[in-house]
């Protein structure tokens, strides 16, 4: 599991001694120093090392742990070793029949913790990894150590000891404190978000007839709403699954700003479109129609998307207006089948055919019901939110 930040500062913490009896090999006193810096243990005395000391197998296996690899005491026996300690420990998988206190590691380090706080010294030792260690050796610890593994397989790796050992130490003294925790999230979604979610959730249903059979339409609107308070979603969560409904309900791959094309080169495709005649000379494939709506959609002029934004996050119009979808052979920058009301943007400096292009639509438009407001880029701009109070109000005429 990797993840050492070397940019933080490691804990300090006074514990107790380990103490490696007769190791065999360098690796494994590399990872046992290893093991000793994932959980603050900094001391390491080594007991006549088979293949003598400083050891380069041991320094590369220590990955890193180097302020412990580089202070290594060496002594030529365990008495040696455990001279300057009040309190030692032996681990080991037998029971070498002694009569002495038995414990696990957690009891252990809580004992250990006791002696080092009145100011005592306390060591580990660990045996050699083919046989641990002699009777001899266990009767000069005060306790023994045995871990509740497996009876059928209970030698451990000689780092892996270590490791157990040291993480119960560790947990106890920072008292089980973890590194980090999930991120604050924005602040919950208010009564009239989530409203507003399922207001256009259950009219893009109904629009996909799932609400079926119409006897059990209530049972199933109640099953939804319960999946979704029960989340309890923040309101970046609700902006998400507003994109995510009106995205499946447009058929489109993503946000708005997933195009490729910048506000000025959309401008120009629009432009393009307008001036060659493009609609109006396209297949008589409704197919063709919807392709050219779906390139329009996907690169968004900066007002088109600002105002979109608006449109299908704002309560006020969640779920009432479509963008770049076609309209009979037109297509209009938004409009709302509901309100018969489809929405223009006016750029700055449009030459005579955009002119005479959205002069067209807004005619055929108008011929079918359908009202046409043109609202100016610039002024999405500089002030949408005058914008969409003026958009409130064309909506409540209708009404």
């Amino acid at each position: 599991m990797s993840g050492t930040d070397k940019t933080k500062a490691g804990v300090e913490i006074a514990g107790p001694v380990v103490i490696l009896v007769e190791p065999q090999l360098g690796e494994n006193i590399g990872m046992a120093a290893r093991a000793m810096g994932n959980f603050a243990l900094t001391e390491l005395r080594l007991v006549n090392p088979r293949d003598g000391w400083p050891n380069i197998a041991a320094q590369r296996a220590a990955a890193g742990a180097d302020h412990i690899v580089d202070h290594v005491r060496l002594f030529d026996t365990l008495p040696e070793a455990i001279a300057d300690l009040d309190l030692v420990f032996a681990t080991t998988a037998r029971s070498h029949d002694q009569a002495k206190p038995v414990m696990g590691p957690e009891a252990a380090a809580k004992e250990m913790q006791g002696q080092i706080a009145g100011g005592g010294r306390a060591g580990i030792l660990f045996g050699r990894e083919r046989s641990g260690l002699t009777n001899e050796e266990v009767a000069r610890a005060n306790r023994i150590i045995t871990y509740p593994v497996n009876p059928g397989f209970a030698s451990l790796n000689l780092a892996q000891a270590v490791l157990l050992m040291g993480y119960e130490w560790f947990k106890l003294v920072t008292s089980g404190a973890l590194p980090f925790a999930m991120p604050e999230r924005s602040e919950r979604a208010t009564q009239e978000q989530m409203e507003a979610f399922f207001e256009n959730l259950v009219r893009e249903l109904d629009r996909v007839e799932f609400l079926r059979p119409a006897e059990k339409r209530e049972t199933m609107l109640v099953n939804l709403r319960n999946i979704f308070f029960r989340m309890e979603p923040t309101k970046q969560d609700m902006h998400t699954l507003h994109g995510v409904i009106m995205a499946i309900a447009e058929g489109r791959k993503g946000p708005a700003k997933g195009g490729v094309l910048d506000s000025t080169q959309a401008t120009r495709l629009r432009a393009l479109i307008a001036e060659q005649g493009t609609v109006a000379n396209l297949p008589d494939s409704r197919g063709s129609l919807r392709g050219l709506a779906r390139l329009l959609r996907r690169n968004p002029t900066d007002a088109e998307r600002a105002l979109w934004h608006a449109l299908s996050r704002d309560r006020r119009f969640a779920g009432q207006f479509k963008r770049q979808t076609p309209v009979g052979r037109h297509i209009p920058d938004f409009v709302s089948f509901i309100h018969r009301l489809a929405i223009e943007l006016v750029g700055n400096d449009e030459s005579e055919g955009v002119v005479a292009d959205r002069a067209q639509r807004k005619a055929w438009l108008e011929s079918r019901d359908y009202r046409v407001t043109e609202v100016r880029a610039a002024d999405v701009e500089a002030d949408l939110e005058t914008e969409l109070v003026r958009l409130q109000a064309l909506i409540a005429e209708a009404k």
